[in-house]
């Protein structure tokens, strides 16, 4: 492959509604679109980190470091063939997967550009529609979440997961079964909020039949999750505790978790994204695809992950209106069918870029050439 220029540059997206989990309230987007340009095409990829640390250690103004100070040079000067080169170059570097993940994303976008390919293809996926649900956040009242699932269930969405934090918790979910009843596909989503000595409550919530409880412990944790999980017959799904496949092997090893959320941003990329897919596959383990509040643009890497074979659970990339007034993808991303996104099928992502918005959004822009990086 053939590297000639990246572009970065620093958005700032409103969102529609405020979104709260048990770490905090987000109202915009503050994230960065990296661009990948070689041999006449362009590839694209989003930031997914907060502009707070509290998700992970990781912040926009972080990712702009990493960046400009180590990721960018070494991709620019170093021989790269394929995207999986992309991750070689930065094993050496620790953590900081979401800036990672921005630039690897490009590369992949611009390899399948470049091949003729689209994204999804180039990773090996195989389907041409997808299954997607919706995430909603913790809300003034159970009766305000309850209303707002009543309208995504109106719109087909195939899976509904609900924040839930200590005091917002058993309530909810009884309500939601009362309201919907076990046939509504519903998932609690903890965000590291409880420990071990809050167990009963998630006792307790081992009668409401949920597809799983997604992150009840540290962020941190593996050991204390194969404590819960044995307790429970719902299964317990990691997401943060997840950033690499040997973090995925560990936890199926300890019998920490029965299901796996894949975040490419957290795990570095989509390269790492495919091994703890292939690994979970293998140990006939299921994943599927969160969200982290992305563009167009992020929708469209998690649209193309997801349609590799293992992911059998609907994930979170609902539609752009679900977030936005005005996406900065063309066209937006939208339903095929209720709860349906088809995979697309043009080159690379398959969306083009709405630069009239993303000049209306952007607060910074700077770009790098190898001229850049070595003077």
């Amino acid at each position: 492959m053939k590297i000639e220029k990246i572009e970065v540059r620093r958005l700032h997206l409103p969102l529609k509604h405020a979104f709260e989990t048990s770490f905090g309230v987000q109202t915009k987007r503050d994230f960065l679109l990296v661009s990948a340009h070689g041999e006449g095409e362009t590839g694209y990829a989003e930031s997914v980190a907060m502009p707070f640390p509290f998700y992970n250690e990781e912040t926009t103004d972080t990712i702009i470091y990493m960046l400009e100070t180590f990721l960018i040079p070494l991709v620019l000067t170093s021989p790269i063939e394929r995207p999986e080169d992309v991750a070689r170059l930065f094993a050496p570097i620790r953590r900081n997967n979401m800036a990672k993940a921005a630039i690897e994303g490009a590369v992949w976008d611009l390899y399948a550009k470049q091949k003729g390919m689209t994204l999804a293809q180039a990773l090996g996926g195989e389907r041409t529609e997808i299954e997607v649900g919706v995430s909603v956040g913790i809300e003034p009242s159970v009766e305000d979440v309850v209303q707002k699932v009543e309208g995504f269930v109106a719109e087909g969405y195939k899976k509904i997961k609900v924040k839930i934090k200590p005091g917002f918790d058993i309530a909810l979910i009884e309500a939601l079964r009362k309201r919907f009843g076990d046939s509504l596909p519903l998932m609690a989503d903890a965000n590291s909020a409880y420990t071990l000595e809050q167990i009963d409550i998630m006792k307790e919530l081992d009668q409401y039949n949920l597809i799983m409880i997604e992150q009840p412990l540290a962020h941190d944790d593996i050991v204390d999750h194969a404590f819960l999980q044995n307790q429970l017959k719902t299964p317990i799904c990691l997401d943060e505790s997840i950033h690499t496949a040997e973090d995925a092997r560990r936890a199926i090893e300890l019998g920490s978790c029965k299901i796996i959320n894949i975040k490419i941003g957290r795990v570095g990329g989509l390269t790492e994204s495919k091994k703890i897919h292939d690994l979970c596959q293998a140990h006939n383990m299921p994943v599927w695809c969160g969200g982290m509040l992305e563009s167009g643009i992020g929708r469209a890497h998690n649209i193309a992950i997801t349609s590799l074979p293992n992911f059998t659970i609907p994930g979170d990339t609902s539609t752009s209106n679900r977030y936005w007034e005005q996406d900065i993808v063309v066209p937006e991303v939208a339903f095929l069918k209720p709860g349906i996104l088809a995979v697309p099928d043009g080159p690379g992502i398959g969306y083009a870029i709405n630069w009239s918005a993303v000049q209306a959004l952007q607060v910074h822009e700077k770009s790098y050439t190898m001229a850049d990086v070595k003077s």
